[in-house]
């Protein structure tokens, strides 16, 4: 299928295998690829905001399976689905749904108790869906949507911006996005939710 892709930092290299799930065999570079992902993340964003997403839907396994698979789905076959590799990032394999339970046990109690405000739970819970690494790409994207999700059906609050820029592109944006990125891996929420708020 000759998909040669340049990575750049942050991205997660597809092993060969997940090339093959690629379902649009006329795409043969980066460009096009992002394209017609971007296309059907736009789609996925608008079905999210228009449906009424309930908390216990939210914030369970099989909903955060499908917002992947709605913004993913035209493109991969194994959209929706978790990884069966073991990445450069992220959890290993077997323990993707452990570490996906607690995440969502967590991310309920933060709510539960108010242990943050609201944007912080939905900053939180993004960084630590991306850490897990659910799936073979698209794991940036897929968290910052989820995030936007939980604070605009959970908490009645506007979608983030997160730095009204394209973070898949090179650039000064997505190095600051990064570097906030890697600041709350250090539990330094502060930049990224100023970044997710720029």
């Amino acid at each position: 299928m000759g998909l040669n892709f340049e990575y750049i930092e942050g991205q997660t290299p597809l092993d060969e295998d997940e090339k093959e799930g690629l379902l649009l065999k006329t795409i043969s570079t980066r460009g096009e690829l992002d394209e017609f992902e971007q296309a059907n993340i736009q789609d996925a964003i608008e079905w999210s905001m228009k449906s009424k997403i309930s908390r216990e839907q939210l914030l369970s396994e099989d909903f955060i399976l499908l917002i992947h698979k709605k913004m993913f789905g035209t493109v991969w076959n194994w959209a929706g689905t978790k990884r069966k590799t073991t990445k450069n990032i992220g959890v290993d394999k077997t323990q993707i749904s452990v570490e996906l339970r607690k995440l969502i046990d967590d991310c309920k109690f933060w709510i539960d108790n108010s242990t943050y405000n609201p944007e912080e739970i939905a900053i939180r819970f993004s960084h630590r869906l991306v850490k897990i690494h659910v799936f073979p790409n698209g794991n940036g994207r897929h968290s910052r949507l989820v995030a936007d999700i939980l604070i605009s059906k959970v908490f009645n609050n506007p979608v983030f911006t997160w730095g009204h820029s394209n973070l898949t592109k090179k650039g000064t944006v997505r190095r600051e996005y990064l570097d906030s990125i890697y600041k709350a891996d250090s539990n330094d929420y502060k930049p990224l939710i100023e970044f997710a708020r720029k």
